[in-house]
């Protein structure tokens, strides 16, 4: 799947992880020379999510445990890839993987930018910084979400689903490319 800088595309919700406040999440990704934009904008009803308050940027572990936007992101090295964690709160997490789950924390990454969209109140606007991404000249990326409802329930939403169980790390969730120009 490729797509356009400017072109929103939904993700898929997991089938066994209902979302009762949650209609649809869409997501639009461009590379350039700054890095790579990531924007998440939820179709949602506010009110039942639990979505944290903003705060200052600050690197924290767990964030896939309530409602968290990633961007798994893989290079010309493939099998290694990257994971990225952003929570609406403005904490962040960066995963360096030289294998499927097989790695640790990203231990030089950069904060990347990351703000609630102006113009949606359950949306988010990323910039990852380019020193943080992959090299080659092709990115592949698997764009997902964990959304935490107000009575604590999840749900996984990702380009695509491996079968079984949620699985953002799969190879099958790598579902979107983009060439650097």
């Amino acid at each position: 799947m490729t797509l356009e800088p400017a072109r929103m595309i939904g993700l898929i919700r997991h089938p066994h992880f209902p979302a009762a406040a949650t209609r649809g999440i869409q997501v639009s990704a461009a590379l350039s020379a700054r890095g790579l934009s990531i924007r998440y904008l939820l179709d949602a009803d506010p009110r039942g999510l639990a979505i944290p308050a903003t705060a200052a940027p600050e690197r924290v572990e767990g964030l896939w445990r309530h409602t968290c936007f990633e961007a798994f992101v893989m290079g010309d090295d493939a099998p290694a890839y990257r994971e990225f964690n952003f929570s609406p709160s403005g904490a962040w997490q960066a995963y360096a993987f030289h294998a499927y789950r097989r790695g640790g924390p990203l231990a030089a990454a950069a904060t990347p930018r990351i703000a609630r969209d102006a113009q949606a109140e359950t949306g988010l606007n990323v910039l990852l910084p380019a020193s943080d991404l992959p090299t080659g000249l092709h990115l592949r990326l698997g764009l997902s979400a964990v959304i935490e409802a107000a009575d604590g329930s999840l749900s996984y939403w990702a380009l695509r689903h491996p079968p079984g169980q949620p699985d953002f790390h799969h190879s099958d969730c790598l579902a979107l490319e983009l060439a650097r120009s």
